[in-house]
């Protein structure tokens, strides 16, 4: 999955137009699909159906799953600890503005945040059309650029990464990003949203721990894929259209080619996927949880 900040653009350009994209699509949030049931354990038998298990998860809004199936159980233990003690929130790394969701679900939890985000909306994005797809264009000739030639990307993700901000940078400057009454009608969805969670204030995350923390989050996701479905973007179509095929296998190595459609646009990846302790795991998850389990500084309180 692809990390904004991870790519420098976190506080820097996204802090300016692309900011202002992508905070557009995220106050107008429609009513939650129920989440369907999680499927009994399987344990994948080959590394295109530990690939499928994953899409699977994020198809259900299963956080929870998804961290347990995406890492070894030891590193799983290992990053249970290092969320306790403030050091990360991994998968929650993997996000695009992951070291802003605390500051989002607190300013949408806080007391009176129906009327001030309508007030927001209103004076910065209402009728902006012009500036949004501007907005939208220039996230995507940055981001497409960064990740070709900067940061601690693969190969594999780098040829990912830049097809996906290619197709979400079209999407953004198609959709009715500045459609205030829209807007109007689902802010206090979202704000609910939030506050269930729990996960407002100082420190929340690591509080509630790991699991919990995941657990209360996938509702909340759910409801941010649901209003961009609104808007032209289907993410849940495209995790319903994902094929995953072996190209190659050695052992406890091998290739996978994905191929989906993000917002009409065809997107074909190839992954490594590598074998540990008897199930198969993308290779690229687990160096960065790795990196995330073994960090020293405090990355959590945000």
């Amino acid at each position: 999955m692809f990390n904004l900040q991870r790519a420098g653009l976190g506080r820097k350009a996204l802090s300016n137009a692309g900011l202002a994209m992508l905070l557009a699509a995220s106050v107008v949030v429609g009513a939650c699909r129920r989440e369907a049931p999680a499927p009994p354990e399987v344990v994948p038998g080959g590394p295109a159906e530990a690939v499928t298990q994953l899409v699977g998860d994020l198809r259900r809004n299963d956080l929870v799953s998804y961290a347990r199936h995406a890492i070894p159980p030891t590193l799983h233990a290992r990053m249970e600890t290092a969320w306790s003690e403030g050091r990360t929130v991994w998968p929650l790394t993997e996000l695009p503005l992951d070291d802003r969701l605390q500051g989002f679900i607190d300013a949408l939890a806080a007391p009176g945040a129906e009327k001030r985000l309508s007030s927001v909306y209103d004076r910065q994005f209402a009728g902006q059309s012009r500036e949004l797809r501007s907005a939208a264009a220039t996230l995507g000739l940055f981001g497409v650029q960064y990740v070709r030639g900067e940061g601690d990307y693969s190969d594999d993700e780098r040829m990912h990464y830049a097809q996906l901000l290619t197709a979400l940078s079209h999407w953004g400057q198609r959709a009715p990003l500045d459609d205030a009454e829209r807007a109007r009608r689902s802010i206090p969805q979202l704000v609910s949203a939030a506050r269930l969670t729990g996960l407002a204030g100082q420190d929340a995350f690591r509080r509630a721990g790991m699991e919990r923390s995941l657990r209360r989050l996938g509702p909340f996701f759910a409801r941010f894929k649901k209003v961009l479905e609104g808007y032209g973007l289907d993410l849940d179509d495209a995790l319903d259209g994902v094929q995953a095929v072996v190209e190659q296998q050695s052992g406890d190595r091998a290739r996978v080619r994905l191929n989906y459609t993000m917002a009409g646009q065809a997107i074909e990846a190839r992954i490594d996927i590598e074998r540990r302790e008897g199930r198969w795991y993308l290779s690229d998850i687990l160096r960065h949880a790795e990196a995330e389990a073994a960090a020293r500084t405090d990355t959590a309180s945000r």
